[in-house]
């Protein structure tokens, strides 16, 4: 997500600001194609201006995203009418049923009474928390966005933290255990969001892009992306836990401590309400839905019209329907999906209208081209380059940013080379989830870096094994897979 400008220096904000118009001068002008002021060179500078203003955030992410909008129209690239189109494209529905669900689980507290529940099973003892709260999340941001995850199960955490304190002897204890479980529901939080399409933005805009560039394949849909990514999910959580384990548990000595305040809340919650029922049962009819998609959608006279974000919206609308249980109020009101994050879907969009400019003016034909001698390289080490090479960006633009910017250069590399459109595609978006280093690689670095319980130099240590062990688990689903 987008990271926050307001402390950066008003110098390096106004070179910032300079730098992305003065690159599209020198790319507009340079003749990338052989002759200055083509169209290839015009979308060239574009998308330099774009990247360069994404990645360095002199103005807000979605300001930037209205760049292709105006200036691919003026420039003769692109009809007004397309780049408009793109949007408001059927994948960005996804994201919104994504998160009307997700407002609706937060309204009613079924997220509260999940993580209490694996709290409770799993047991006090501070390695048990750790693994406790890094399920809870990794679970719950399949479904909801990574920053919503942590949003909304970090009162709880906080809880927990709190409650433990008191039982610890040390000041030390104290700092290594918060900083531990902090990173711990970030993390999971980003890991989680990996298995599923609509667990995190960067897999929506891969779905979106590979669905509209290789229409005809048939490889890809919600189940797919999940029998494969999933695994590396699972094993990601895994390696994560025991790395945090290793660096801040292993060697402490920490006291037990008994789950009574855990029950305690949990039996203050009482029965489920009627609102937590119907949210649940919402939630999971989406969830099969999902899965099974290529088995009913047969019945329908046009079956290829019916999508993931279908079925997304047809389940934020049933929100708006179902009785809470309060009166006549529903489970979700207009009010609730105000909240809808707005800059991102304008962040999509801008990507999708970028990818398009690409190909409208024939650049991805030209980066083909250029590209020819990644032909020779081995599709592993092709592979390896390209993951390590978003895993650094990552660490410092926003994901959505990173796999925008990456994915219209990796269609270039297939046509290129030849080699299956997935084997490329699909570890670069993954890599572009892989920010775990800096407090402002991703948004739920951010949200837990802020609870002022964690030194930077803890999350850049652990962070770093974290990019280097997911880059390698990456690398083993390529092999896998392709």
């Amino acid at each position: 997500m987008s990271k926050g400008t307001s402390n950066t220096a008003p110098w390096r904000r106004r070179l910032a600001l300079l730098a992305g118009p003065l690159a599209f001068v020198i790319l507009s002008l340079s003749g990338i194609d052989g002759h200055s002021g083509s169209q290839m060179s015009l979308m060239a500078g574009v998308a330099a201006w774009v990247a360069i203003w994404w990645m360095l955030e002199p103005v807000h992410l979605a300001v930037t995203s209205f760049l292709p909008l105006v200036l691919m129209p003026f420039l003769g690239i692109a009809d007004m009418k397309v780049v408009a189109a793109q949007y408001m494209d059927q994948v960005l529905f996804l994201f919104i049923g994504g998160f009307l669900l997700a407002f609706a689980i937060e309204k009613h507290g079924l997220h509260e009474r999940m993580a209490l529940f694996i709290i409770c099973r799993i047991g006090a003892a501070p390695h048990r928390i750790l693994m406790g709260v890094m399920l809870t999340a990794w679970l719950v941001s399949m479904w909801i966005s990574n920053t919503a995850t942590v949003m909304m199960l970090l009162p709880s955490v906080m809880a927990i933290i709190g409650q433990m304190d008191v039982h610890f002897s040390s000041e030390r204890q104290q700092q290594r255990f918060s900083a531990a479980i902090l990173m711990a529901l970030a993390f999971a939080a980003t890991i989680g969001g990996m298995a599923t399409l609509v667990g995190t933005p960067p897999n929506m805009v891969f779905y979106r892009f590979y669905s509209e560039h290789y229409a005809q394949s048939s490889d890809m849909d919600f189940l797919q992306w999940f029998l494969k990514a999933a695994p590396l999910s699972l094993l990601f959580l895994l390696a994560s836990y025991a790395v945090l384990y290793v660096i801040f548990l292993r060697r402490e000595q920490f006291p037990a401590a008994n789950t009574g305040h855990f029950h305690h809340r949990r039996q203050e919650l009482g029965a489920w309400s009627a609102a937590e029922i119907s949210v649940l049962i919402v939630f999971l009819g989406a969830v099969l839905l999902w899965f099974t998609r290529d088995y009913w959608v047969h019945v329908f006279s046009n079956p290829g019209w019916i999508q993931d974000s279908t079925i997304a919206m047809l389940a934020a609308i049933l929100l708006f329907f179902i009785p809470s249980g309060k009166s006549s109020e529903p489970l979700l009101q207009w009010e609730d999906a105000t909240r809808l994050p707005l800059h991102v879907i304008f962040l999509f969009g801008s990507g999708f209208a970028l990818a398009h400019g690409f190909e409208q003016s024939g650049l991805n034909k030209l980066l083909a081209g250029e590209l020819v001698f990644f032909r020779d390289l081995p599709l592993w080490q092709l592979q390896l380059i390209i993951i390590l090479l978003i895993v650094v960006i990552s660490e410092f633009a926003s994901n959505v940013a990173s796999i925008q910017l990456m994915l219209p250069v990796l269609l270039a590399v297939q046509q290129a080379t030849g080699h299956e459109p997935l084997a490329l595609l699909m570890p670069a978006t993954l890599a572009a989830s892989m920010g775990f280093m800096l407090p402002v690689a991703t948004a739920p670095n951010t949200i837990v870096f802020g609870a002022g319980r964690i030194k930077t130099i803890q999350m850049m240590q652990t962070g770093l094994i974290l990019d280097f062990l997911g880059a390698l688990l990456i690398l083993l689903l390529c092999l896998i897979y392709w």
